[in-house]
C-alpha cells in the first residue's frame, strides 16, 4: 500500500531554531517553521518532542501538535518557544502540509549539541540569528 503512493519531495520548506534575545538570566529561542516557496501551503500540522540520554537516563519531552491554517508563499510561521535545556536531546519536528490536494510531510530533527553559535547562520525569511534544517 505505501508503494502505491506518490512520493512528494519536500523542497523550499525549513524548520528553524533561532535566538530572539537574551536578559542576563537566560536566552529566548523560538522555533519557526520558513516557506521558502512560491506558493503558500495548507493545513499544516506539525509534530514536535524531544527525545534521548541526559545523565545516563532515557528521557521524552511531551508530544506537542500545531496547526496552522495556511503559510504563505515567502513567509514563516512561529511554532513554539524552546527551553535550552532541551538542547541536549534530539528535537523532533514531523511536518504535513498541503499544496491542492497533495499532501506532502518531512521529519526535522536537531541533534544533540547542534544548536550552538558556531551553526548559526543568518536566517532567510526570518532575518535573526539561529540554525536551520531545510
Amino acid at each position: 500500500m505505501i508503494k502505491d503512493l506518490p512520493e512528494n519531495n519536500v523542497t523550499d520548506i525549513a524548520v528553524a531554531v533561532a535566538l530572539e534575545g537574551e536578559t542576563a538570566e537566560r536566552k529566548i529561542w523560538h522555533v519557526y517553521l520558513i516557506n521558502q516557496k512560491k506558493e503558500n501551503i495548507e493545513n499544516v500540522l506539525i509534530t514536535s518532542k524531544g527525545y534521548g540520554e541526559k545523565d545516563g537516563e532515557q528521557v521524552k519531552t511531551s508530544t506537542l501538535r500545531h496547526m496552522f491554517t495556511e503559510v504563505a508563499a515567502g513567509t514563516f510561521k512561529q511554532i513554539e518557544m524552546i527551553d535550552e535545556q532541551t538542547f541536549g536531546l534530539n528535537n523532533e519536528y514531523w511536518v504535513s502540509y498541503y499544496i491542492g490536494k497533495q499532501i506532502y510531510d518531512k521529519k526535522f530533527i536537531f541533534l544533540p549539541e547542534s544548536i550552538i553559535d558556531a551553526n548559526f547562520i543568518k536566517l532567510p525569511v526570518v532575518n535573526k540569528p539561529g540554525v536551520m534544517i531545510g
